[in-house]
């Protein structure tokens, strides 16, 4: 079984050995993490069922606010009943919501289903780190964030790939039913890990704070969502009332979901803020260069799936070796700057493509970007989960997903009604390189506000 740093070492065996499991864990994370290969059939769903192209963003919606929503309960629930159950939950879940998102018979089918799918990845990953950091060890956190940023990260890579090439064959159904084998796959396999829960005396869920929490994030991103709407006023205020009941209660609670202190360490809540307006810049990739790579010419779909995926072959290579990095020639305070500062640089690059731009020069672009979400991604999950305890993984690695979905559901609001708003005076062309110019400097913002913040405590 998973032992906590001290405890007896696991039996040697195939299913129970550090490398099958961290591979397994990689495999059934997978099923939230290729879905970026829905990103490279928006094309194909708006054609399929005849949406705009600001319509798309509740395919994104309905999957990311689900997820993102119940990260922290679930990781609490993880936290209290055991990883390994909660992960093999996620994977059955995910399973049958892929089988009913894929046979959709209309758009209103697909939005119910998403919101399914997103209760399935918020089981599958708000543990997924919490399992592979046990595997590793405490003395080894870094190394072993930065193998499960990577995996992360490959799913990323391999969607678009997989997506373009399965969407000319056998059109977008297939971009959700290719993965059920996966998520059955991985949990016929991952017999190394334990069932029975971590135990941790008179520990329970504190199922109103749940709630409210859940209710206070929903109607957050939905205000977000309607910002050009006056409901936006009414999403707000119930999210403030929702979040204001979650802090009263969390005080009290015996075993608060996430403890309110920790957002008094110096720099800690701004922290997350710079999260949230990384991943909110970077996330403009995924949603406006498939339409552009659509309209370029000479291009098949399965190179259109290959070309955006070169976004998440930089975090690939960049996760592992930043890894090993934090903590000997560089701080992960250092390298979240860094990090924010490469999406910038990125992004400028993606802001001058055109028609006659060369194929490399758009992959570098992409590449440029993706290191830099890589090199952030990794550090400011070593900081998060560094900050709280050993027995809180579960919610440690929910908070570091949270920041990241939150700026990918106020991305897909967001950006698209900005170049929506631009496109209605200048050409397709014009407004993607100004909305990608904007997006820059949001990360570069972001950036800044790290480098200047207070340094934060508790990291090691």
């Amino acid at each position: 079984m998973i032992t906590e740093p001290g405890l007896p070492k696991a039996p040697a065996g195939l299913f129970r050995s550090r490398g099958w499991q961290v591979a397994m864990i990689g495999l059934g994370t997978a099923t939230a993490q290729l879905d970026t290969s829905v990103n490279i059939a928006f094309p194909a769903i708006t054609r399929g069922f005849d949406l705009g192209i600001a319509d798309i963003q509740w395919v994104v919606i309905c999957y990311v606010l689900t997820y993102a929503s119940l990260l922290l309960t679930l990781g609490r629930v993880g936290d209290t009943v055991g990883h390994a159950i909660v992960f093999r939950v996620g994977l059955v879940w995910s399973a049958a919501a892929l089988l009913f998102v894929g046979g959709s018979p209309s758009y209103g089918a697909v939005l119910v289903f998403r919101c399914l799918q997103g209760v399935g990845a918020a089981l599958v990953l708000s543990c997924g780190a919490a399992l592979v950091t046990s595997l590793y060890g405490e003395e080894r956190r870094s190394r072993a964030l930065g193998v499960y940023t990577m995996m992360m990260a490959f799913g990323w890579m391999l969607g678009p790939l997989l997506g373009g090439a399965l969407t000319a064959v056998w059109d977008w159904p297939a971009v959700f039913w290719f993965r059920i084998p996966i998520a059955v796959g991985a949990l016929l396999l991952l017999r190394g890990l334990p069932v029975s829960p971590l135990q941790r005396a008179g520990d329970r869920l504190d199922i109103v704070g749940g709630i409210a929490l859940v209710l206070g994030l929903v109607t957050m991103l939905l205000a977000i969502n309607r910002v050009r709407e006056f409901s936006a006023v009414w999403f707000a205020l119930l999210s403030a009332a929702a979040f204001a009941a979650f802090i009263v209660r969390e005080r009290r609670a015996a075993h608060p979901i996430i403890a309110i202190d920790i957002l008094r360490l110096p720099g800690f809540a701004l922290l997350n803020i710079v999260s949230v307006l990384a991943n909110l810049a970077a996330f403009s990739v995924w949603l406006l260069v498939p339409y552009f790579l659509a309209r370029a010419p000479g291009y098949a779909l399965a190179a259109n799936g290959a070309i955006l995926a070169a976004a998440a072959a930089g975090a690939v290579l960049a996760a592992p070796i930043a890894g090993r990095l934090v903590g000997r020639t560089i701080s992960a305070e250092q390298l979240a700057v860094l990090g924010a500062l490469a999406i910038g640089a990125g992004l400028v690059l993606i802001s001058t493509w055109t028609e006659q731009t060369p194929t490399a020069l758009r992959v570098a672009g992409l590449i440029v970007q993706g290191v830099g979400l890589g090199l952030f991604q990794l550090a400011y999950s070593d900081i998060v989960t560094a900050a709280l305890p050993l027995r809180d993984r579960g919610v440690a690695g929910s908070l570091v997903l949270l920041t990241r979905t939150l700026g990918t559901v106020t991305a897909a609001s967001i950006v698209l009604m900005v170049f929506e708003i631009l496109q209605q005076h200048d050409s397709f062309l014009e407004a993607f390189q100004q909305t990608f110019q904007l997006a820059a400097l949001l990360a570069f913002a972001a950036a800044g506000l790290l480098a200047l913040s207070p340094r934060r405590t508790g990291t090691s």
